[in-house]
């Protein structure tokens, strides 16, 4: 009877345990592609190079993620190039950014991570300084997927001096860039600092 007992004691743990497991996240390590380790330290001295030691570089791992999967040699349906996935005029306008970036090679990764980290410092400088680090990133990724400019134009068809992010968010679609769009660009920055980031907090800092 005690031994019975014990087995059911046991195979109730067991499907607890069972139950638990299915309700936490994966382990972080094992949701990072292989193709992203060797890539690890040379984006680590990169966007330590760009930004500082203080770089988001928990960011820009899951946006080279969602970019390309860490293929060097991927190339969009409409012609993006590389780890970065830049299409061949902004590698033209951003090898004249930086001597660094001059060689203009998008397969080569190193260019490429240089050139992720460079453009993505360029427009987080060109976001509003009232915003949160974290929502300067937002409108800096919504810039790198669909243009500066559109986020811009919809920021000031909101009519307001100082439109909050969610309110630009919201405006998305109200200028020049096609409603269409809108899903895609404002998907992008969710997927790269929500679903994406925590995979990569090993690598260094998020936001």
């Amino acid at each position: 009877m005690r031994e019975a007992i014990k087995d059911f004691a046991l195979a109730v743990l067991l499907v607890a345990l069972c139950a638990l497991a299915a309700l936490l996240p994966p382990m972080a390590h094992a949701q990072v592609p292989q193709a992203a380790q060797k890539h690890r330290a040379l984006l680590v001295r990169t966007a330590h190079a760009a930004w500082g030691l203080d770089a988001p570089v928990a960011v820009f791992a899951a946006q080279v993620h969602q970019e390309s999967a860490w293929r060097p040699d991927a190339v969009s349906h409409v012609g993006a190039q590389g780890l970065a996935q830049f299409m061949p005029a902004t590698t033209r306008w951003i090898a004249t950014q930086s001597p660094d970036l001059a060689a203009q090679q998008p397969y080569n990764p190193a260019w490429a991570l240089r050139a992720l980290v460079t453009y993505d410092r360029w427009l987080y400088h060109r976001t509003p300084a009232r915003y949160t680090p974290y929502e300067r990133m937002w409108v800096a990724l919504r810039s790198y997927n669909g243009g500066l400019g559109h986020w811009q134009q919809e920021a000031a068809s909101t009519g307001l001096a100082q439109p909050s992010r969610a309110q630009v968010d919201a405006a998305c679609g109200s200028a020049r860039r096609a409603a269409v769009h809108c899903k895609e660009n404002l998907g992008y920055p969710h997927r790269i600092l929500v679903v994406l980031q925590p995979r990569y907090l090993q690598w260094g800092p998020g936001l």
